[in-house]
């Protein structure tokens, strides 16, 4: 399914979208960005190469354009099925090398981007987690004092029973697991930080691979 150019963001100029304002934001893009590049067997031009490619973009949700050396693609709701459905949109570019031409390609993806965050979200509710426990605790302590000091004037016998004789009351026995559920803790915080920190690796790591892979198997002529 084809699209318009003019739906997509990208500079139809260059692979990479234009820079803006004084950050070169290259720096940290890499986080949700995918570059790469492969050479085109020997013979191959940017037309045959593009249009072993193009069935991977005849996807739902898929729509592309094809200018010249350069094919510019987006998604919206891409199927599960889809091999490249984490990716939003990107652009490929044959560029012509002393060696050969060179296919090199830009992805981008927000759900890499999500689970980079993610974790940095978690990890702060931890450390609120903690800053709150911190300033109940002395309120709790305080409280907890109170009731103890209060129960201990109440179980003592008045003089009259104690001249007679009677027992002591028993003191009442301390529920161990009281107030535990009350009790802030950041542990689970920290657990789900852990996922999405090794979800993220994983995924910035295979889904490079992958990518590559499938585009040097349609370049080859292999069904991938």
């Amino acid at each position: 399914m084809s699209g318009s150019a003019s739906t997509m963001r990208y500079d139809a100029g260059q692979a990479t979208p234009a820079k803006r304002g004084p950050i070169n934001l290259r720096l940290i893009d890499w986080i949700w960005h995918v570059r790469g590049s492969l050479p085109l067997p020997s013979g191959q031009t940017a037309d045959e190469a593009f249009e072993k490619l193009r069935p991977v973009f005849f996807q739902p949700g898929t729509a592309h354009e094809q200018a010249q050396d350069m094919l510019v693609f987006s998604k919206k709701d891409p199927a599960a099925q889809d091999k490249m459905s984490i990716f939003d949109g990107g652009v490929l570019r044959v560029d012509h090398s002393p060696q050969g031409p060179v296919l090199r390609y830009h992805l981008i993806s927000r759900a890499l981007l999500f689970c980079f965050l993610a974790p940095l979200l978690f990890l702060a509710f931890a450390q609120l987690t903690i800053t709150v426990g911190k300033f109940e605790k002395p309120a709790a302590e305080a409280k907890d004092e109170g009731k103890k000091a209060k129960k201990d004037t109440a179980i003592q016998l008045n003089p009259i029973d104690k001249a007679l004789g009677a027992p002591e009351p028993e003191k009442p026995k301390k529920d161990a697991d009281k107030g535990k559920d009350k009790k802030h803790s950041p542990t689970a915080a920290y657990v789900f930080a852990a996922m999405f920190a090794a979800l993220y690796v994983v995924g910035r790591v295979l889904e490079d691979r992958l990518v590559k892979a499938l585009f040097r198997k349609r370049l080859r002529g292999v069904q991938a």
